[in-house]
């Protein structure tokens, strides 16, 4: 069974055609933040623990559709559209749990170091590269937002495709468990912020309060031990 990718090309050349259901779900345009996550993994039942309760309608065709093994039934266009929208969501609660094993956090590593997820707009983080996180593990609540480990904020995606991906796709703890196990990946933090001044002088009640959070900033390091 093979998949027509036609939201990226109107054509019928082979290179619009993927074999497997997965191949074309990450080729798909919109699903560019999405990494493969292995056969073997989505085989294992014990991966799969609860996620029948997230995915009342059509959990088994779904996880069939997504595994390539469709059953012989014959269902209608309505039942179909319905499965594909169930595969869909299995997909992306099987997706956050894989990227937080070792062979889903090298494949997302790979994404980060190409930069599939953008740059840090704020300017003293002076590009550097962003990557997802959910605002909570309950789906259907937020979508996914982009994490800079540099400001450790969190941005919009600049894409209005992007914006419409469930946020619990990838979680709360992927970012951070990615520089848990890969920690040269995390910059020194931004210690340069912008000074709003009029004619050349700071504005006293934003200077005041960036001397307070200097200071905390200071303590913070003596209780750490921390020395320049």
């Amino acid at each position: 069974m093979g998949f027509k990718m036609n939201e990226l090309s109107s054509t019928d050349s082979d290179s619009d055609y993927c074999k497997y259901w997965v191949e074309w779900f990450t080729y798909a345009e919109g699903n560019e933040y999405f990494c493969e996550v292995d056969e073997e993994y989505i085989l294992d039942r014990f991966n799969l623990t609860n996620l029948q309760n997230e995915v009342p309608n059509y959990y088994v065709e779904a996880l069939q559709m997504i595994t390539d093994n469709p059953s012989d039934k014959p269902m209608s266009e309505e039942v179909r559209e319905q499965v594909e929208r169930s595969a869909k969501h299995l997909y992306g609660l099987i997706h956050a749990r894989y990227i937080i094993t070792a062979p889903g956090l090298k494949k997302m590593l790979d994404k980060f170091k190409r930069g599939d997820y953008g740059r840090c707009p704020r300017v003293y983080c002076h590009q550097n590269t962003l990557m997802p996180v959910g605002i909570t593990d309950v789906p259907g609540q937020k979508p996914v937002k982009l994490y800079c480990c540099r400001c450790e904020d969190i941005y919009n995606p600049k894409s209005r495709r992007h914006n419409m991906i469930d946020g619990a796709y990838f979680g709360t703890s992927f970012p951070h468990m990615l520089l848990q196990v890969y920690p040269t990946l995390k910059p020194a933090p931004s210690e340069q912020r912008y000074v709003p001044r009029i004619f050349g002088f700071k504005i006293h009640s934003i200077a005041e309060l960036h001397r307070w959070q200097d200071e905390q900033r200071e303590k913070q390091k003596k209780r750490l031990g921390i020395t320049e």
